[in-house]
């Protein structure tokens, strides 16, 4: 028979799969593909209360170790995903700058192609709780270095992560009202302020650093270095396709040359002292 955490990244996959049909469905009804970003922050807490409840009832894993790994998921999904989704609903009915490049490039076929997006991140986002399941389904009684230290790890990029969105959106609502008063000027085009001083998406790095923090947690159950996959695929997701390199093709074409100096001076992803 396959081993118990087979059973719970099938139950990740077919939780994913039919979610983002759904989202996909409710894009198409509203014409907004930023709904999708809101499901990837809340997809994560889903599966892991969908595989904490099976673990559960098959009697798998270890009480505490499970309440452990099922904290750490569900506060940081749960903050992702109401970020992703106070963020949406600021922009309504605006769609986000990728999405309208996307039915630009795909034309016609906009519709089956952010379907079929939307199924990629859905197969992503299953392919991502690895280490939940080995967690969820580890039933040693002692609670090992590798789980503590990556409790230790998440709870310094949760809250930086944290504090990174609220300096951003602190950015953005000064903007925003100075606009109002006709005084654009007044305020710099490009958030300089904390930790984005020292990186262009501190928000990115610490959003890679969590996933650093399951693997290590990961660590303390049989398998768990085979999930070291997981925060090299956030790293490339994150620096090369829908992070970093997507925001700043966005960035540039919203800010110009303001942006361009930014990054002439500041690192792209991790934090850093400013160049001259």
């Amino acid at each position: 028979m396959p081993e118990p955490h087979v059973y719970l990244m099938i139950a990740a996959f077919l939780t994913t799969t039919l979610m983002m049909f759904i989202i996909w469905l409710v894009s198409e009804r509203i014409g907004n593909a930023g709904i999708v970003d809101v499901a990837w922050g809340f997809g994560f807490a889903v599966v892991a209360l969908v595989d904490t409840t099976l673990a559960y009832m098959h009697g798998w894993g270890n009480f505490s170790r499970s309440a452990l790994i099922l904290i750490m998921v569900a506060f940081w999904s749960l903050r992702l995903g109401f970020f992703l989704a106070f963020r949406f609903k600021r922009m309504w009915p605006e769609e986000d700058g990728r999405y309208k490049k996307y039915r630009q490039d795909w034309g016609n076929r906009a519709s089956l192609g952010l379907f079929l997006a939307f199924e990629m991140q859905a197969v992503l986002l299953a392919s991502l709780t690895l280490p939940f399941a080995l967690a969820l389904t580890n039933a040693n009684q002692q609670i090992s270095g590798f789980e503590i230290a990556g409790f230790a790890i998440w709870l310094v990029a949760f809250v930086c992560e944290t504090i990174s969105d609220q300096q951003l959106e602190g950015f953005k609502s000064r903007r925003r009202e100075s606009g109002h008063a006709n005084q654009v000027n007044q305020v710099s085009q490009v958030c300089q302020v904390g930790f984005w001083n020292y990186s262009r998406h501190p928000n990115y790095f610490f959003e890679w650093l969590v996933w650093l923090a399951f693997f290590c947690f990961s660590l303390g159950s049989p398998g768990g270095i085979y999930t070291i996959y997981c925060p090299l695929l956030m790293l490339f997701f994150l620096t090369k396709v829908t992070g970093v390199k997507a925001t700043e093709e966005q960035a540039v074409r919203s800010k110009g040359q303001a942006y361009i100096d930014y990054q002439r001076t500041t690192s792209a992803f991790v934090p850093w002292f400013k160049r001259s």
